[in-house]
């Protein structure tokens, strides 16, 4: 499970660095969804390994800090993206 959860991550991150390249809705929607699968595998990890909360909640922050930076630079992107249209 934790190699499951690692892989979505990654995946997240690298999804929303393409996210940037190619701000379609489609797009967000996707990197959406592998945001929450995230969070949900990591919840599900946290309560069935009992591992410490504080250190799994620094770690999402930090990853949600991460996607969240990417996700609104996409969207300022394709916002100006239209706006020149």
């Amino acid at each position: 499970m934790v190699l499951l959860h690692v892989l979505i991550a990654l995946s997240s991150v690298g999804y929303t660095t393409y996210l940037f390249f190619r701000p379609i809705k489609r797009n967000f929607i996707i990197s959406y969804g592998l945001i929450g699968s995230t969070f949900v595998t990591g919840i599900y990890l946290v309560w069935s390994t009992h591992s410490p909360l504080l250190q799994s909640c620094l770690a999402g922050l930090a990853y949600l800090s991460v996607v969240s930076f990417g996700i609104a630079a996409a969207q300022r992107k394709a916002m100006a993206h239209a706006k020149n249209k």
